[in-house]
């Protein structure tokens, strides 16, 4: 993988967090609960590694920029319940700039699987972890994945398939973010769905003040057309707002075309991806974020940017931005439809350029914003 998952952010630099070292040999087995709380204690606990003499903390989220951005407020409060445990990430190895910046992460355990899967194994030497995490899921394959490194504790939600692990229930309706602070609270862990901000990256913008229209999403179903995006564009460029395009390595086409629909200048084309800094600089000092359910909308919530953010099929309650005058989740409720479809959702498909000028006009600190004819 070339760029950050959702983002547009293209290449990311040399990663700010190592990984573990070597896969540990064997698979062992997870060993029954102990006590009031889910206990795997190993048959021997083998010696602390040398080079590692704190308590490990593994934490396991092996998603995308918009999945570790909604993340953060359950990796912070890890942080500040276990202080002296080295923080290992298993996580894909280009958000290592991302998971820095979250200051709750020590390392970064690279990890991935194609689509939303389960990585098959980890790369984790040493002795087992103090403490597991799932923050990835709610199913066997997560659950097997981190009791298979025979932890002392592991925290995830109960599932019919593991009835070995004894944590709270799962909600599907529940925003992703209060759904793994509330996974933390069950353990005794006080955690803060509002902790999300990030610090701004020591770097330029490469068009600060700009509005930034973001067409590219993790699928299809999420991309609104191309031409709608153009049209807001035009709108926008000609009331006298700079208007800017971004999109990842692979959406270089996707990009162009909208451009030149727009008929924006070259030096507003970030069609081939900026590296994470600069993309998060460009989101920071940005005037407004448009875009779909995706990874650039989650950053503009963490450098508090203001933003227009298109749903469908998936709804605002479970992924949209805080409740902030700064934000806002346009949305037509319907049926729920398939997020990985391959065709814009109908949901989605009714969101009319108008809708979004209308909604940026709403946005503090927007002004010379077009009106309707």
């Amino acid at each position: 993988m070339t760029g950050v998952p959702g983002t547009g952010g293209g290449q990311v630099p040399s990663a700010a967090l190592t990984a573990t070292g070597a896969p540990a040999s064997g698979a062992p087995q997870a060993a029954a609960d102990a006590g009031s709380r889910p206990a795997f204690l190993p048959r021997t606990r083998a010696p602390q590694a040398p080079e590692s003499p704190r308590p490990r903390l593994l934490v396991l989220r092996a998603l995308g920029l918009g999945d570790l951005l909604a993340g953060i407020p359950a990796l912070r409060a890890l942080r500040r319940a276990f202080p002296d445990h080295e923080l290992v990430l298993a996580a894909p190895a280009e958000l290592a700039p991302v998971a820095a910046a979250s200051g709750a992460v020590d390392r970064l355990l690279p990890a991935c699987a194609p689509g939303r899967a389960v990585p098959r194994t980890l790369d984790w030497s040493g002795p087992p972890p103090d403490l597991a995490v799932d923050l990835h899921g709610n199913g066997p394959p997560s659950h097997r994945l981190l009791m298979e490194l025979r932890p002392l504790r592991l925290f995830a939600f109960a599932h019919p398939q593991t009835p070995e692990v004894d944590g709270p229930p799962w909600y599907a309706e529940e925003h992703e973010r209060d759904r793994w602070c509330r996974l933390l609270q069950a353990y005794g862990v006080d955690a803060d769905p509002t902790d999300l901000h990030l610090p701004r990256p020591p770097v330029p913008s490469p068009a600060p003040g700009a509005v930034v229209l973001h067409p590219g999403a993790g699928a299809p179903s999420r991309c609104w057309p191309v031409e709608r995006y153009a049209a807001v564009a035009r709108a926008l460029h000609e009331s006298g707002h700079r208007v800017v395009v971004t999109g990842g390595a692979d959406e270089g086409d996707l990009v162009a075309r909208l451009a030149k629909e727009a008929d924006l200048p070259d030096t507003d084309v970030f069609g081939g991806g900026l590296p994470y800094d600069r993309f998060s600089a460009l989101v920071a000092d940005a005037r407004a974020v448009i875009s779909g359910d995706t990874g650039i909308a989650h950053l503009a919530v963490a450098h508090a940017t203001c933003s227009v953010t298109l749903f469908g099929p998936v709804p605002p309650s479970r992924w949209g931005p805080p409740a902030h005058p700064r934000h806002r989740a346009l949305w037509y409720p319907g049926p729920d439809g398939d997020p990985h479809a391959r065709r814009p959702d109908p949901a989605l498909l009714r969101i009319t350029p108008d809708d979004v000028l209308d909604a940026l006009k709403e946005l503090p600190e927007i002004d010379r914003l077009p009106r309707k004819p």
